[in-house]
């Protein structure tokens, strides 16, 4: 096998040049254990960027998805699949909305989402709809979910970018209000901010937004796409806060690896799109959605839901003490297995010399680690993270 490094130099010949990844080259997994692939394990605290809900190598979810390729991998929209009906039932109970669309990630379920608003608007004579998203918010890099991506930096490059698009200040309902006209669609937010920092909604907020919405007629959108599938230890983070949006959207560890997204709509929502108005070529094939229904099989008979409530207090606990312990570290926040530390000085090198310690973790900003582990967490293994993290922190002091 060739040398690790000699390995990513000659893969650099042919990819554009997008992510700073780090040198390593990762070949396997097993529950809450990556290797490298000379062997080096490492515990992951990114699960791929909150994606490997069930760990890795779940037996179970590996079985679904290889007897499905054997069966059928895609047919298209023009046909039914056997996967279908259950798929969409269980993300639909889970939820508590209406009805399902299939996407093949993230960034186009909140570009079908953004859609659906539209013609809402349309549909009431409003042609010229506008939708308040909030600043430090981040939706994903096509243009479209740029347009409502409330971070300048992103979105320099390549303007102009969509018109219609207001940013109000996450968790300030009075400049949300400030904000709203009668040309207002939509008001999009996630329910926890993921790559803003790591800033969960307060109920004042959210409540104050649905409130706001059921008032004008307007649209609430949540984006659950990081902080959905049990990461709170609701299915949704909303439903922590007893408020049910209009659309949702969801993705990650919807398909635990396995590239899937989905928009769902509300009883209010749910027939406002039509033949015509969307389609996908992949999104919903028999391959992924097989995935989908293992994944949601899987966190009812392992009680995911029950195992987060009770493992994130602990995780809350080891990061707080982490907090008062070092002067760097200005804050902990987050909910459930969803959690950051902000510090006062850039983590990146705390994060590269925690992967030479054997511990992955991704960043949320320049200054925020970021802690989004695979829900079959252990106390055990928040107790590796802190001691692999420690000794990352005092090689750099």
């Amino acid at each position: 096998m060739e040398n690790m490094q000699t390995a990513i130099e000659e893969a650099e010949q042919y990819l554009i040049h997008t992510y700073n990844r780090h040198k390593v080259v990762l070949e396997k997994g097993n529950g809450m254990y990556l290797y490298d692939t000379e062997g080096k394990e490492y515990l992951d605290f990114g699960a791929g960027i909150a994606v490997f809900a069930l760990g890795y190598n779940n037996k179970e979810l590996n079985d679904a998805v290889k007897e499905q390729v054997d069966k059928l991998v895609h047919t298209s929209n023009l046909f039914y699949n056997a996967n279908l009906k259950d798929a969409a039932e269980q993300v639909v109970k889970a939820s508590g909305m209406k009805k399902v669309f299939f996407t093949n990630s993230g960034t186009e379920a909140i570009e079908g989402a953004v859609k659906l608003a539209r013609k809402y608007a349309y549909l009431k004579g409003n042609k010229d709809s506008e939708i308040i998203s909030m600043n430090h918010s981040f939706h994903g890099r096509s243009l479209g979910a740029l347009a409502v991506t409330g971070n300048a930096h992103y979105q320099e490059p390549f303007g102009p970018m969509n018109a219609g698009i207001k940013f109000a200040e996450y968790n300030n309902l009075e400049s949300v209000k400030a904000l709203i006209s009668d040309k207002t669609c939509a008001i999009l937010l996630e329910t926890v901010q993921g790559e803003g920092g790591i800033y969960p909604a307060t109920e004042e907020f959210i409540k104050g937004i649905r409130a706001l919405c059921d008032e004008h007629d307007i649209l609430m959108i949540c984006d659950e796409i990081q902080c959905g599938m049990g990461r709170t230890g609701e299915m949704y983070a909303f439903q922590n806060y007893g408020i049910q949006p209009d659309v949702v959207t969801t993705a990650k560890a919807l398909g635990c690896g396995v590239p899937v997204g989905a928009f769902l709509a509300n009883e209010k929502t749910a027939d406002i799109l039509v033949p015509g108005d969307h389609g996908t070529t992949y999104g919903g094939n028999p391959l992924v959605l097989s995935a989908v229904r293992k994944v949601f099989e899987i966190y009812e008979k392992e009680h995911i839901l029950q195992h987060v409530k009770e493992v994130a207090p602990y995780l809350e606990e080891k990061l707080d003490e982490l907090a008062e312990k070092y002067e760097f570290i200005k804050e902990r926040r987050g909910k459930g297995m969803m959690q950051g530390l902000e510090c006062t000085k850039p983590v990146g090198p705390v994060i590269e010399k925690a992967i030479e310690n054997g511990l992955i973790l991704v960043a949320a900003g320049a200054n925020i680690i970021r802690f989004v582990p695979p829900l079959i967490i252990e106390k055990k293994h928040v107790d590796e993270m802190v001691s692999k993290l420690e000794t990352a922190f005092k090689a750099l002091q």
